[in-house]
C-alpha cells in the first residue's frame, strides 16, 4: 500500500496563532517540531499497518517547514517551493490513499487560523461547491481515483471534511475558541489519538471513495477587496464579475482549476494598501 500525506501547520496541536507558523516569529521553531512529531505518528501507525511506501508533503507556506532528519526514515518528503501543485505535489494514481494532517477550516469560517491560500480570499466555489484548500486538494486526489482516509486538524477542519467525504476518518488534536485560540490535546495525547485514528483509517480504507470532481469545472475565488480581484483578473482566461471582487475561470479539469487558483491567489498577493 502506498500512501500520500500532506502535512499542514495551522491545524497541528497547540499551534494557535501566527507567532508559530511564520518563519519570522518566536514560537516558530517549536511549530516545526511539534508538526514533525505529529506527522511521525501517522507515518509509524502507517507503516505498521499495510503501508510500505509513504511521501510525505510539506504543504505549510514555503513549504520547508517539517524537519527531515527527525522524520521517520522509510518516509520520503517533499520540500520546497515552487512547486506546480502546492500542497498535493507528486499526488497521482499510484497511491492507494491519501492523508491530510494539520489542517484548518477554509476562509470566512469559524478555525483556528482558518483561511484559504492567502488571508485575501473570502471564498473559493468549484461550480456550487464552496471549499477551502482541503476540498480542493480532496478533489484533485478524487480526478487520480485516490480517496483521502483521514483529516487530522482543529475540529472545525474535521466538520468540513466529514461534510465533503462520507466515510473520512478524522482525528480532532484542538477544539476552536476563537480564530487564534483553542482547546488543545498534548502532544503526548495528540501522538496517541493519531495513531489510533489512523490505524482505524487504514482499516476502513475500502468504504471511502474518491472526492470526484466535476468535468470542466468552473472555479470562482472571491476575493477580500477589488485590487486583489483586478489583479487575478489579469491571468487569461478569467472574467471578473462585475460589481464583485469574484474572479470566474473555466478550467478543462480539475488540475487546471487548481493551477489557475494558484497563479490568480500569488497576483493577488501583489496588492498594496497605502
Amino acid at each position: 500500500m502506498k500512501l500520500y500525506v500532506s502535512v499542514d501547520m495551522e491545524g497541528i496541536s497547540g499551534l494557535v496563532d501566527s507567532t508559530f507558523v511564520d518563519s519570522g516569529k518566536r514560537n516558530y521553531s517549536r511549530g516545526q517540531e511539534i508538526m514533525t512529531q505529529e506527522t511521525n505518528h501517522v507515518i509509524h501507525t502507517a507503516f505498521e499497518n499495510g503501508c510500505n511506501e509513504i511521501i510525505v508533503n510539506d504543504s505549510h507556506s514555503k513549504m520547508n517547514n517539517l524537519l527531515i532528519e527527525k522524520l521517520h526514515p522509510e518516509a520520503k518528503l517533499i520540500s520546497g517551493d515552487v512547486k506546480p501543485f502546492s500542497m498535493v505535489q507528486g499526488l497521482n494514481n499510484q497511491y492507494t490513499g491519501a492523508m491530510f494532517v494539520g489542517y484548518h477550516a477554509r476562509a470566512s469560517k469559524f478555525g483556528i487560523m482558518s483561511h484559504s491560500m492567502i488571508f485575501g480570499v473570502r471564498n473559493f466555489w468549484i461550480n456550487d461547491v464552496e471549499i477551502g484548500e482541503l476540498g480542493f486538494n480532496a478533489y484533485v486526489a478524487g480526478y487520480y481515483g485516490v480517496p483521502v482516509l483521514m483529516v487530522a486538524g482543529d475540529d472545525q477542519a474535521a466538520k468540513e471534511a466529514e461534510e465533503l467525504i462520507p466515510g473520512v476518518t478524522t482525528a480532532v488534536v484542538k477544539e476552536t475558541t476563537s480564530r487564534s485560540s483553542g482547546l488543545c490535546l498534548t502532544p503526548e495525547k495528540t501522538g496517541e489519538l493519531l495513531r489510533k485514528k489512523t490505524k482505524i483509517a487504514l482499516g476502513n480504507s475500502d468504504n471511502v471513495s474518491p472526492l470526484v470532481p466535476p468535468e470542466n469545472p468552473v472555479l470562482r475565488i472571491e476575493f477580500a477587496n477589488y485590487g486583489q480581484a483586478e489583479w487575478a483578473s489579469l491571468m487569461p482566461g478569467t472574467v471578473l464579475e462585475e460589481g464583485t471582487t469574484t474572479v470566474r475561470f473555466e478550467a478543462k479539469n480539475i488540475l487546471e482549476a487548481y493551477q489557475a487558483m494558484l497563479v490568480m491567489t500569488e497576483l493577488a498577493m501583489r496588492t498594496t494598501f497605502c
